[in-house]
């Protein structure tokens, strides 16, 4: 197999291999006369690789493991396939092999199961995504051309080490691909092998250096050490590093056993005796084989075209818009882009005649503090053409460049010219910065976190470097590289400014380049309308809220702070009392000892420090013993006075006077939006402390606060989805539907439904849209989970169409993999057909719930667009404060008093025509909760 056997085209782009098949095959490889021969040309420190034999195994699973949320927009898992096929592209571009095979492990036992029953015994089953993968990569190898081999009862290393050594005895170079050190005992002069996931290459002295022994006697350490991976036991109480020194002093296993009386150590000597056969036997299922009869011809090892176009119908399918975008381009990978400090205006000013020019800009501001604009002035600003062109503009002192006053004139040029489209990331950030400066931008039109996010809201990541990996297949280095994080972060004016320069124009420039393929892929997925009518809209009315901020009367969270620490004292004495002794409260180590050793109460879950006292333990404690509800009731109290009471006022800001709220677009699976610094929505509604804490949100003098809160907006919902006629009639004739339910399950009179029952039938209402399964609704209630399963299935009984669209939408769901809002917002939901029972019920909840609570967002989302436009059109001074679930908070003089509240019921009852009305509470007070 001489490197004159290997025929084929030159490496192309795209080349990659996938999982096996049954027996020993070579997949879909052209025929001889298809086959294109030209020289393949080599060049630098890679040019001597002549035949690459990839671990396929271990490198999907490593790539599945790698990327951990990846699927396509129908909820089919992606991430092996992706992982996979990007390694192995880089690994073609990186080493412009002449040959390559990629080898999997067959099903089935091998001779090493046969041999130790044992082997592998202790790996876990593949996971059911890895699994549904597996059948779609195959068709990826199919076309990609590249050879995969498998021979049933054989490892892949045991083909890895037979192919090897044949290349490697023809006089052929042969690289291996993989992260099991089992394959190193295979180096050799001519054979090399690289972990291409930790960037690691191992030649023979890497070899010595990893083991301290050379190749050949791996296998002699892995006897002793054994291997845990696979469940190889080797020699009790050796370790990897002992069993090094006993091979560097005796050269093998045999030598150290004929040698035993000379060991230091009885227990050493005594296991290695006791062992010797265990040990042995451990070795030879190290022991790579060399000797396999293979049916291969080298030729069929060769590089070859793939076929562009079946691998255009799978990326497409896959959703791998960075790989059809190389495809489409003949497979060329994007440069690095030409970025430059601009260090005068007037060389700015020649900048932003090209963006002008060019008609589209791509940009992001560098924020002192992290990511909140209201905590001070930019740092910098990058742009970016789009087309690999950057500029970063210092806007500090310290920082270089233009006088910052000229600066930003110039940047107003900039961002208030209509004829520039402007593409950014997190684009409420820079409305606010701008907004700051007295500018006011127009055609901020693309954000390009919230495309990401509305063509996967699952992901949890949507920072430009997970984007621009995900959609461009490119690296972009964050500026957490260079700061760092947690507590030693520094901050980024401590950064080098070439440092800083060369990271945010690398951001800018993939922000530019993210706008096509994001936008073509909206478009493709028919999210338009979404993106362009709800999302984009929203971001400027997000910023115009956090802009404005909401005031907060520090005096009475100062009063409150002693009321809690009061209320705190209090309920410690109680719990000293009650427990019989004081004890640290917070500490569960201690809080286990009271309750379960000293007082004897039920123990409940099991943890890893002893018995859990969370709050489900607590609270079904509380039922029976007094104890455990006064810790909650301490535990409520602590959390309130450290989460709010106390913390609020370090939100104030000085500049305003206001807490400015962050409104968070790209977090929620459902398209619910949710705030932090503070949390607004976590605020609790019935308690008395929660209400206290909403008093300390006030108008200013001479102003009141407005709340329109949506009635029973997700059973409305429910209601249009579902068109149960007696859930709609209900609706339509204002009833009480908590009331009808509970006289329809509980068999009485509307007039006989006391407010226990009412509070149940609630529960249950609720219980409904969020797939609440007996068991839960058992816990909700109080009752046993027989009756609680009467209590559903009268529910349904009478509601027979909300029980046909649960039905209906989990199994849409589990056919498309996904399911849509009334907006055609789509969440992916792929374990809705998962074999393990508890994750494939949670993903029927979710189904059922994600249409109802994401049509919730999509309107309440559409009546804030709403309420603002009307609030500019019609010259209120009144504004828009905060939205908390399904309520939005106003603050207005008190002239505009009846005027406001004619608008906000019509943004918000007027916003969609459903089978059911809308209804919206509105009331109004000198504070948030006189309004609530």
């Amino acid at each position: 197999m001489s490197a004159k056997s290997f025929r084929g085209a030159p490496v192309p782009l795209f080349a990659t291999a996938v999982m096996p098949s049954p027996e020993i095959l070579i997949l879909h490889v052209p025929a001889e006369e298809k086959v294109t021969t030209v020289k393949n040309e080599k060049n630098g420190k890679n040019s001597r690789n002549t035949l690459v034999l990839v671990d396929g195994s271990n490198l999907v699973y490593r790539a599945f493991f790698a990327i951990r949320e990846l699927s396509n927009s129908r909820g089919f898992p992606t991430n092996a396939v992706y992982g996979f096929t990007t390694m192995l592209l880089k690994l073609l571009r990186d080493y412009n092999p002449e040959g390559i095979a990629v080898v999997f492990d067959s099903k089935g036992p091998t001779f090493r199961h046969e041999a130790y029953e044992d082997y592998k015994a202790t790996r876990a089953a593949m996971p059911d995504n890895l699994g549904l993968q597996i059948p779609r990569v195959k068709e990826v190898v199919e076309a990609f051309s590249v050879p995969v081999i498998e021979k049933g009862g054989v490892e892949a290393d045991d083909i890895i080490g037979t192919l090897a050594l044949k290349a490697a005895a023809s006089g052929d170079e042969v690289l291996i691909v993989s992260g099991d050190k089992d394959l190193l005992q295979l180096v050799s002069d001519r054979i090399s092998m690289v972990d291409t996931m930790k960037d690691k290459s191992y030649d023979v002295d890497a070899v010595k250096e990893r083991f301290g022994v050379s190749p050949d006697k791996v296998t002699e350490i892995l006897g002793l050490a054994g291997d845990t991976s696979d469940n190889i036991p080797g020699v009790p109480g050796i370790g990897e590093k002992t069993a090094r020194k006993l091979v560097e002093q005796y050269g093998s296993l045999e030598g150290i056993l004929n040698n035993l009386d000379s060991l230091k150590g009885a227990r050493l000597r005594n296991n290695l005796e006791e062992y010797a056969e265990q040990a042995r036997m451990s070795r030879e299922l190290a022991t790579i084989r060399t000797d396999l009869d293979l049916d291969i011809a080298p030729e069929s090892l060769g590089i070859r075209e793939p076929d562009v176009e079946a691998l255009t119908r799978l990326f497409a399918e896959f959703e791998f818009s960075s790989l059809l975008q190389q495809l489409r381009s003949g497979g060329s990978p994007p440069d690095d882009g030409h970025y430059e400090t601009v260090a005068d205006v007037d060389n700015l000013g020649k900048i932003i005649k090209k963006i002008k020019n060019n008609g589209r800009c791509g940009f992001d501001f560098l924020l002192p503090g992290g990511r909140r604009p209201m905590d001070g002035d930019p740092l910098g600003v990058a742009l970016s053409s789009g087309t690999g062109e950057a500029w970063y503009v210092p806007l500090s002192d310290g920082g270089g460049g233009p006088d910052h006053e000229a600066a930003w004139k110039a940047l107003e040029e900039l961002f208030s010219d209509a004829g520039v489209s402007k593409t950014g990331h997190d684009l409420k950030r820079a409305f606010i910065v701008l907004a700051r400066k007295k500018i006011y931008p127009r055609e901020l039109d693309f954000d390009a976190m919230v495309a990401a996010y509305i063509l996967d809201p699952a992901k949890r990541d949507f920072s430009v470097p997970s984007i621009a990996e995900r959609y461009l297949n490119r690296r972009v280095v964050s500026l957490e590289e260079l700061t760092g994080s947690g507590a030693r972060a520094v901050a980024p004016s401590e950064v080098p400014v070439e440092k800083l320069a060369a990271c945010l124009c690398g951001i800018a420039d993939a922000i530019g380049r993210l706008r096509p393929v994001l936008g073509d892929l909206i478009t493709e997925e028919g999210f338009e309308k979404l993106f362009r009518d709800i999302e984009m809209p929203l971001v400027e009315v997000l910023a115009a809220m956090e802009y404005h901020g909401v005031l907060v009367d520090r005096s009475l969270l100062a009063d409150m702070s002693n009321e809690l620490g009061e209320l705190m004292r209090l309920s410690e004495e109680k719990i000293y009392s009650l427990a019989g002794e004081e004890f640290n409260i917070n500490s569960p180590k201690q809080l286990q000892v009271i309750l379960f050793d000293k007082l004897g109460l039920p123990k409940g879950r099991k943890t890893k420090d002893g018995y859990s006292t969370d709050m489900e333990v607590l609270a079904h404690l509380a039922k029976s013993y007094e104890l455990p509800g006064e810790i909650l009731a301490y535990r409520s109290l602590a959390k309130l006075r450290s989460t709010y009471v106390d913390a609020l006022p370090e939100l104030i800001n000085p500049e305003t006077g206001r807490i400015h709220t962050s409104y968070n677009q790209t977090v929620t699976a459902t398209g619910r939006l949710s705030s932090s610094d503070p949390n607004l929505q976590n605020i609790p509604i019935r308690t008395t402390e929660g209400k206290r804490i909403r008093q300390a949100f006030v108008a200013p003098e001479g102003w009141e606060i407005l709340s329109g809160d949506y009635s029973q907006i997700e059973l409305r919902i429910l209601a249009h989805l579902s068109e149960d006629p007696e859930l709609t009639a209900a609706f339509e004739a204002g009833e009480d539907i908590h009331r009808m339910t509970a006289s329809n399950v509980f068999g009485v009179f509307p007039e006989m439904v006391n407010d226990e029952m009412r509070r149940q039938a609630k529960v249950i209402n609720f219980g409904v849209i969020y797939g609440m399964s007996p068991f839960g609704l058992s816990r909700e209630l109080g009752i046993n989970q027989k009756m609680a399963k009467i209590y559903i299935d009268e529910y349904f009984k009478r509601f027979a169409g909300v029980a046909r669209y649960v039905e209906a939408t989990i199994g849409q769901a589990r056919n498309d993999g996904f399911v849509t809002t009334i907006m055609k917002r789509r969440r992916s939901i792929p374990e809705i057909n998962s074999s393990v029972v508890q994750v494939r019920q949670f993903a029927e909840r979710t189904a059922v719930n994600t249409p109802i609570q994401g049509s919730a967002a999509d309107l309440i989302k559409l009546a804030m667009i709403r309420a603002a436009a009307a609030l500019d059109k019609d010259g209120f001074s009144a504004r828009m404060i905060m939205q908390v679930h399904d309520e939005l908070v106003f603050e207005y003089p008190a002239e505009e008093k009846e005027r406001l509240i004619r608008l906000v019921r019509d943004a918000m009852e007027g916003v969609a025509s459903l089978k059911v009305p809308l209804v919206v509470n509105i009331k109004t007070g000198k504070n948030w909760d006189e309004a609530h």
